[in-house]
C-alpha cells in the first residue's frame, strides 16, 4: 500500500513537472478583439470587385473540372449493397442514401420487417429504385 502511494505521487509530481513545459513551449499570441475588428474593416474596404469576379471564374471553372473520387453511380450502387450486406441490420445502407430517420430506426428495431422490408431494400437497390 505504501509503495502505491510512493509510485502515484511521483507519478503525479512528473505530470505536473512535464504539463509545465508542454505549456511553456507553446506561447500564444493573444491579440485584443478591437485589432481583429480593425483587420476585418481594412480588408473590407480594400477588397476591390476585380479580386471577387476573378475568384468566381475560378470557382465556376473548378466545378466544372471537379473529378468525383467515387466514381459515378455504379460505384455508389456498391457502396450500398455492401453496406446493405455487412450493417444491413443498423440500416447504414438506409443512412448512406438518407432516408428518413423515422423509418430508418423503424427499420432498425423491426429487424428490417422481420428480414422482408431488407429484400426488398436489396431488391430496389439491384434496380436503382431505392
Amino acid at each position: 500500500m505504501k509503495t502505491n502511494k510512493k509510485k502515484y505521487s511521483i507519478l503525479v509530481v512528473l505530470m505536473l513537472f512535464i504539463g509545465s513545459f508542454v505549456y511553456a513551449s507553446f506561447p500564444v499570441k493573444h491579440n485584443n478583439k478591437s485589432e481583429a475588428i480593425e483587420n476585418v474593416k481594412y480588408n473590407a474596404k480594400n477588397f476591390d470587385k476585380k479580386t471577387t469576379t476573378q475568384f468566381n471564374a475560378l470557382q465556376k471553372t473548378e466545378v466544372k473540372n471537379k473529378i468525383s473520387p467515387v466514381g459515378g453511380k455504379d460505384n455508389e450502387k456498391l457502396i450500398t449493397i455492401l453496406l446493405w450486406l455487412f450493417l444491413g441490420g443498423f440500416a447504414a445502407h438506409r443512412w448512406y442514401k438518407k432516408k428518413p430517420v423515422g423509418w430508418n430506426i423503424l427499420f432498425i428495431l423491426t429487424g428490417g420487417g422481420c428480414g422482408v422490408w431488407a429484400i426488398v431494400d436489396l431488391i430496389n437497390i439491384i434496380t436503382d429504385k431505392f
